[in-house]
């Protein structure tokens, strides 16, 4: 019925072709009183006619305020610029504020054994693609807590799972593409620890595309509601209430999430999954095969891999060590996002959120680090997820998301022709691309764990192993 869904590619063309007939538009006043009506009680009070009472002062500033707060804005209880972007990003469908009760108590399962059932699946996927996000977003709270989740196929579960549309018979209706993305119950007798998926929206397995939202994040959070969590206000946590992406083969829960789960239910004693600090040197295995790089670079002649708050340095003559960053570059950030080598002006660039730092040899260049916006991204680009400098082009190239922009060196300008997509300059890629480095003229793109090797005509000669370079 909705053939769309076999390319999420060509998602948002034929949303625009169900467009039709076009309905009036909605401004932006409206978009804030429904906004603030669904996810902060919002309420009007009509002016009683036979009463000498004022008129009620409207109550959309207060709620704004109460909104800015909750996302970290500035509390100004006016519709600007910023506060409208957040009321436009896709989020899940639980109010942010007094989601279940006005009692103060907190829901929890009087069991730590419970149960699941799929009742039905999205076209978007396999069943077996569906099956494994599922799991693999109830484990990550069996991870840290004493719960354990068995499928069910038939009857009642405790938790209901099912992908539907509009007005769903539970007094929550979804809204359609590109809005709320999915809802779930807090704990209790019938619809409690339910979750509901909108299908309107388009689902998939790993890899980020336009318009398609990862089901495995979507689905964590929401059983994150069906456990008792409500939203966080802590950007980052998976139970912040905007949904954002990050690479399921890279996910581990935030410590925000960590605490507030095991307040209701306490830790997992059966063992031992949850690093709040740092790895110890000596048990960050570089030839782990699932090790996932948080960035490469050459640098002098060596190559440099980065991981959490270390480095391994990688000479010409083969020989491999490892140090602690902030040893090699004290001012340095720790879990970079990307970095790169520009040979010009022969500085080291570390990419970390929304910031970046320019290093000359191990002292920090003044005046960094400096936003991203200092390359000319748009401010739509939260991170950069790798980075590489091009000779052949005299060209860096930053990866975000699906797509990649690329940066002059000599003019300091990006190209006009910006961003492209990651799969019409490198066919054959597959996912979020997570590191990158130039050797001689050929170029290794690092996806999760895989390399995939480039030519200097981008044709892609090989798929390598994560740890293809440190001599395992």
């Amino acid at each position: 019925m909705r053939f769309h869904r076999q390319l999420c590619f060509f998602a948002s063309l034929v949303l625009v072709i169900r467009a039709v007939p076009i309905e009036k538009p909605v401004d932006d006043y409206d978009i804030a009183k429904n906004y603030l009506t669904s996810f902060y009680k919002l309420e009007y009070r009509l002016p009683n006619p036979e009463s000498r009472e004022p008129a009620p002062v409207d109550p959309l500033p207060e709620k704004l305020k109460e909104m800015q707060k909750f996302f970290g804005l500035k509390v100004t209880g006016r519709l600007d610029k910023a506060t409208l972007e957040v009321m436009k990003k896709p989020r899940c469908g639980v109010p942010d504020v007094a989601a279940y009760s006005t009692s103060g108590e907190r829901p929890k399962w009087q069991t730590n054994k419970l149960t699941y059932r799929i009742e039905n699946y999205t076209p978007d996927m396999s069943v077996a693609e569906v099956d494994d996000s599922i799991k693999r977003a109830l484990q990550v709270w069996a991870d840290v807590t004493p719960l354990r989740f068995t499928r069910i196929y038939s009857g009642t579960a405790d938790i209901m799972i099912s992908f539907t549309t509009r007005d769903h018979g539970d007094a929550s209706p979804f809204d359609g593409p590109q809005g709320i993305l999915a809802h779930a119950f807090p704990p209790s007798p019938g619809i409690g620890g339910d979750a509901h998926f909108d299908e309107d929206e388009v689902f998939t397995f790993r890899s980020p595309r336009d318009k398609c939202y990862v089901l495995f994040l979507v689905a964590a959070h929401e059983f994150g509601h069906s456990l008792g969590l409500s939203h966080s206000n802590v950007p980052g946590a998976l139970m912040f209430s905007t949904y954002s992406f990050t690479n399921p083969e890279r996910f581990s829960l935030p410590s925000d999430d960590i605490t507030n789960i095991q307040s209701l239910y306490g830790s997992n004693n059966d063992r031992t999954t949850i690093r709040p600090t740092p790895r110890l040197l000596t048990t960050l295995n570089s030839c782990d095969p699932n090790l996932i790089l948080d960035a490469v670079t050459t640098l002098q002649g060596e190559t440099m891999f980065f991981k959490d708050s270390f480095v391994w340095r990688s000479s010409q003559s083969g020989s491999v060590t490892k140090h602690l960053i902030k040893n090699v570059w004290p001012n340095a950030p720790d879990n970079i996002d990307a970095a790169y080598e520009q040979p010009v002006e022969k500085l080291l660039f570390l990419f970390k959120g929304k910031q970046v730092w320019a290093f000359n040899g191990k002292n920090v260049e003044p005046g960094y680090p400096k936003p991203l916006s200092s390359f000319g991204l748009p401010a739509s680009v939260t991170k950069v997820s790798a980075a590489v400098y091009d000779k052949t082009s005299g060209k860096t190239l930053l990866f975000f998301d699906i797509y990649y922009y690329s940066y002059n060196e000599m003019t300091k300008k990006m190209d006009k022709v910006n961003p492209k997509r990651l799969e019409d300059g490198f066919p054959g890629v597959t996912g979020e691309i997570t590191a990158a480095h130039l050797i001689g003229d050929k170029m290794y793109l690092f996806s999760g764990t895989k390399v995939y090797e480039f030519s200097s005509t981008r044709k892609l000669l090989s798929v390598l192993k994560n740890n293809y370079f440190l001599s395992c």
